[in-house]
């Protein structure tokens, strides 16, 4: 019910774009350019999805990839998709992020996609669970383009974990250690083709790292992870 509303009150109530607050628009072009392009700290420079890796980067993490950095309008959408339940953000969304899987070059499909999973408590709060809408989203973009991708939740949490905001690497790391698990019967699914892990916003990469664990010890074959932003501050590879 909530998300209907959320939807129904994007119809009659003024909009104005989720990046710069310009209005009549939900995202203008200006802002979706910015998403697709790296972000406003690519001016003038390599344009497009690029490798990313925090320092320190955290045991077991995967090459990732990232279509944007976390900051100005890029940062603005995510959190008026995640937070503020703007659901239509979830189709530039997920283009930016099949940009972002076609950029690992995971080979030949079909790929499977892997939403890293939010607290139960922090999907009922916020009304949709946003990760798993943006890879539906980047699942069809590539389907469109000719890359076979699917997703499939098959991750849960097995324990609570505490609220990661305001953590460091480390206590990240200590945080979500053994923390997922494959669900029943999602053994046999991960066989269907490479796995491909699937992420809004990566930080210390903790999550994704312990997501690989989770896929990788239940048989599945991690070629990567790809995310819309990544934190542009404590990156080896960078958005210079």
């Amino acid at each position: 019910m909530r998300g209907l509303w959320r939807e129904f009150a994007g119809l009659v109530l003024p909009v104005g774009c989720a990046g710069c607050g310009r209005p009549r628009t939900e995202l203008c072009e200006e802002c979706v350019r910015s998403l697709y392009a790296g972000g406003a700290q690519a001016a003038g420079r390599r344009r497009g999805p690029r490798r990313v890796r925090p320092s320190p980067a955290p045991p077991g993490l995967p090459r990732v990839y990232a279509a944007a950095a976390y900051a100005d309008a890029v940062r603005a959408v995510l959190l008026a998709h995640k937070e503020r339940g703007a659901l239509a953000l979830a189709v530039p969304l997920g283009g930016a992020l099949a940009g972002a899987v076609r950029g690992l070059r995971p080979g030949r499909g079909p790929l499977v996609l892997i939403p890293v999973p939010s607290a139960p408590r922090a999907v009922a709060g916020r009304g949709h669970d946003p990760v798993r809408r943006i890879a539906l989203a980047a699942a069809r973009e590539l389907r469109r383009c000719g890359t076979g991708a699917r997703v499939l939740a098959a991750l849960r949490q097995r324990r609570t974990v505490i609220d990661q905001a305001g953590l460091g690497a480390r206590q990240r790391q200590q945080n979500l250690a053994g923390a997922l698990e494959v669900v029943a019967g999602g053994k046999r699914l991960l066989r269907g083709g490479p796995v491909v892990l699937v992420d809004d916003l990566m930080t210390t990469g903790a999550s994704l790292a312990e997501a690989a664990r989770a896929v990788g010890e239940a048989g599945g074959r991690v070629t990567g992870a790809a995310v819309v932003a990544a934190s542009p501050g404590a990156f080896e590879i960078n958005w210079n």
